[in-house]
């Protein structure tokens, strides 16, 4: 029988390491403490998965996996970490509070690129959101292009 209808999962074949959000060139590689632990804690967690594919002797996933560590050690040595601090206008690192025009409000913290994560309100500061808030205070209404049109948006509280 083929190994494509049994089920012989092992930790190596579970492997999947996601491709690294793309820099634009001249562009510094910011983040925040917290995205900083995490590029240490995935680094960590590859360099373990490797020690497994090298038990296993498979030299194709250890050759891709090796790849994607040297991506993922070029980008930790370019960090830029960027403390938050409290301001009165939105910076990188800051927490927005935004009242829409459905009067809802939403939470989004300006981060990194490999930290962003949109619905979990992490949003990279390259992002056009982001672009629209940097600069902006409380009061201010900010215009955001979207795929549905322009939206304005009022900044509530910002940490």
């Amino acid at each position: 029988m083929s190994k494509a209808f049994t089920k012989e999962d092992t930790a190596a074949d579970e492997i999947l390491v996601a491709r690294r959000p793309p820099l634009p060139e001249g562009v510094p590689n910011y983040v925040t403490p917290h995205g900083l632990e995490l590029l240490r804690a995935e680094r960590q967690a590859l360099e373990s998965a490797r020690a497994e594919l090298r038990a296993a002797d498979d030299a194709a996933r250890l050759a891709a996996l090796g790849t994607r560590l040297a991506e993922l050690e070029q980008r930790i040595a370019s960090a830029q970490c960027v403390e938050p601090g409290s301001s009165a206008v939105v910076r990188f690192g800051s927490k927005v509070t935004l009242l829409d025009e459905a009067e809802r409000e939403h939470c989004y913290q300006i981060v990194g690129v490999d930290e962003a994560d949109p619905a979990h309100g992490k949003v990279a500061f390259l992002s056009p959101l982001a672009r629209a808030l940097l600069g902006a205070r409380v009061g201010d209404s900010v215009r955001f292009k979207k795929p549905g049109g322009t939206e304005e948006l009022e900044v509530l509280a910002i940490e």
